[in-house]
């Protein structure tokens, strides 16, 4: 009855409360009845809450029930259930090198603390501009004529077999990549070492080698960063495992037929123990798109040199022996493991086997060599 009174009031033209009242006097009198259907009005779910096809059953398939309907009228006949508010969520930090999602099994750890971010670093050494070659010949002359004072004129060092490293530096096809490997007694042998080469080589950017240096040493700060970078070093993150921009770094530079020196301890050896070398070196020499030349070096007394104790002093007139091994010949060794494809884990560490039983030989002849000097 409402419902007649409103449309009476709703029609165009009417003529407001009186009319509206004849026809509530008309329909009183005459005993009419509004149809239910006008008083009840028929639910339609909204289109979000409408079913939707299941891709997970067959199209056809009718006995499965429809959970989207049940909950709708489910939701009718109960009051609404309230929720507790949800919590806040922040806006996550930016990724960074020492917070990356790794993977367990690659023997990474994710909390290797980073005292100064070094992302910013690889760009630069994968591309060097034109101003990072004039830095970086001046950084490497210097240090390379430091280098030569310290290691040739003010101690007593002998080198055996230069020549063999002379040759493979700047003889070898441009093409074919060579990694230099050696024990690591001293913070002073990279690079102290390269004082033994000709002048051409220690003081020129082109010539001389890429190393690895702690991120935890040389890059704490960036006037530190910017030396040892102009300085041909590539920050590695120790504990970050194998599979870390530094090994990756080293593997381009490989691919383009520099030399890179590695120290496989992977830290300074104090105690001077045979230590099982770190695996990243074989995944350099494994993955380089040219096998590499494996040259091995062992060197005696730079610890003496520069102590690894306080005050950090440099000394003079100490016994210093620097001997330099056969290239290994390890060609066929690798090009057999690529055609049988094996694992990258198992070839790696099958080739760092190599090197080290090559450390243990080499060891061995120069503690000889040293000894027998006077």
């Amino acid at each position: 009855m409402l419902m007649v009174v409103c449309s009476s009031l709703c029609r165009p033209g009417h003529v407001g409360a009186v009319t509206a009242m004849r026809h509530l006097n008309w329909a009183l009198g005459s005993g009419y009845r509004p149809p239910i259907q006008a008083l009840v009005r028929q639910y339609v779910p909204a289109p979000e809450a409408r079913p939707v096809p299941d891709e997970r059953y067959a199209a056809g398939q009718t006995d499965r029930k429809d959970t989207a309907t049940q909950t709708v009228q489910s939701s009718l006949s109960r009051p609404p259930k309230i929720l507790p508010p949800s919590p806040p969520t922040s806006t996550p930090a930016p990724v960074s090198m020492s917070d990356r999602i790794v993977d367990p099994s690659l023997g990474v750890s994710p909390s290797v603390a980073i005292p100064f971010n070094i992302d910013w670093i690889f760009p630069r050494l994968r591309n060097p501009s034109s101003f990072w070659y004039w830095a970086s010949q001046f950084v490497v002359a210097a240090v390379g004529i430091f280098s030569k004072i310290v290691l040739m004129f003010l101690n007593k060092t002998r080198v055996y077999n230069k020549e063999r490293l002379v040759n493979l530096i700047s003889k070898r096809p441009k093409d074919i990549p060579l990694v230099t490997v050696s024990n690591h007694y001293s913070c002073f042998d990279d690079p102290g070492l390269w004082g033994c080469l000709p002048m051409s080589i220690v003081c020129s950017t082109y010539n001389i080698r890429w190393s690895m240096a702690a991120h935890d040493i040389c890059f704490t700060n960036k006037r530190h960063s910017l030396f040892f970078m102009f300085g041909k070093c590539i920050p590695v993150v120790r504990g970050n495992g194998v599979y870390q921009e530094a090994i990756n770094l080293c593997i381009e530079k490989a691919a383009q037929g520099h030399w890179i020196h590695v120290f496989p301890e992977g830290k300074v050896n104090m105690e001077k123990e045979e230590l099982r070398l770190k695996w990243g070196v074989g995944r350099i020499i494994y993955e380089s798109p040219k096998i590499p030349i494996i040259l091995p070096l062992w060197h005696i007394g730079m610890d003496d040199m520069l102590p690894n104790v306080e005050p950090y002093v440099l000394q003079r007139g100490k016994k210093i022996t620097v001997n330099v091994g056969q290239p290994l010949d390890l060609n066929d060794y690798i090009l057999d493991l690529k055609k049988r494809q094996v694992p990258e884990p198992t070839a790696r560490k099958l080739i760092t086997d190599k090197i080290q039983e090559a450390f243990r030989f080499l060891r061995a002849e120069t503690e000889k060599l040293h000894s027998e000097r006077e």
